[in-house]
């Protein structure tokens, strides 16, 4: 691959988006060609923004290579479809979608290449692994979950709270979880709790507690801003152009 990868952002005024496009500014491997969000926006950090009804169009007039996509289920399930028929590759960070949300993004993966992940940080990926090897190393510890995140945030748990979850699954088999906790009884053996909170502008924060009668180990990862995120999605941008069509995941890229 030669040049700098061609990105187009969706829900460029958004948290995300905003972070994306000045993140990539910073970098010479990405070039943002397309900009595009549902409300009315002129400009991004100087960077032009299209109405988001339009992408198919826009899509054809400006050839990027990928899209990346930090929006909402209902959102992303349309834009990849059409990044699919345009041939134009996928990198989403949406979280909270269904199994008609999933079903839709393989869909669109049997045309291009798809990169999904709950989080782009590589310190996410660092705790996932930690957690796994915690949790086979004492398997009788009680365990909870706990995810923070600013009060704009839709889905909860969160994505990376879930991804966090199924890694302790794979590891002790299905477990009950208890979704907040109140009442009068006792925790009961195996099961997790799980715990979201929104407050302020929290970036994301997320801990997994081990603890028996005698000792308690906490596993924390704390991002200081959403350009670890940004990093990370424009590194799997980076990495999928030119991919066969398919559906990938970040630790590919980390792997890689």
């Amino acid at each position: 691959m030669g040049g700098s990868v061609r990105v187009a952002i969706t829900g460029a005024a958004g948290r995300m988006g905003r972070e994306l496009i000045d993140v990539a500014d910073s970098r010479d491997d990405v070039e943002v060609v397309l900009a595009v969000n549902r409300s009315p926006v002129e400009t991004v950090s100087g960077v032009p923004v299209s109405d988001a009804a339009d992408l198919p169009e826009l899509l054809a007039e400006t050839d990027p290579d990928v899209m990346v996509d930090f929006t909402a289920p209902e959102s992303s399930v349309a834009y990849a479809a059409a990044c699919a028929e345009a041939g134009v590759g996928v990198v989403v960070g949406t979280t909270g979608f269904d199994e008609d949300g999933h079903a839709a993004l393989d869909e669109a993966a049997e045309s291009v290449p798809l990169l999904h992940a709950t989080n782009f940080s590589r310190g996410v990926a660092a705790l996932r692994r930690a957690v796994r090897e915690a949790v086979a190393a004492v398997p009788d510890y009680d365990v909870e979950v706990t995810e923070t995140h600013h009060n704009g945030k839709r889905d909860a748990p969160s994505g990376t709270a879930n991804t966090l979850l199924t890694e302790i699954d794979d590891v002790r088999g299905e477990s009950e979880r208890v979704y907040g906790r109140e009442g009068d009884q006792p925790r009961t053996e195996g099961e997790i709790g799980v715990h979201a909170r929104r407050a302020g502008g929290v970036t994301g924060e997320h801990e997994v507690l081990l603890a028996d009668d005698h000792q308690l180990l906490s596993l924390t990862h704390r991002a200081g801003s959403r350009g670890v995120f940004a990093a990370g999605a424009l590194d799997a941008a980076v990495w999928l152009t030119d991919r066969d069509a398919g559906r990938y995941d970040f630790d590919e890229v980390l792997d890689a």
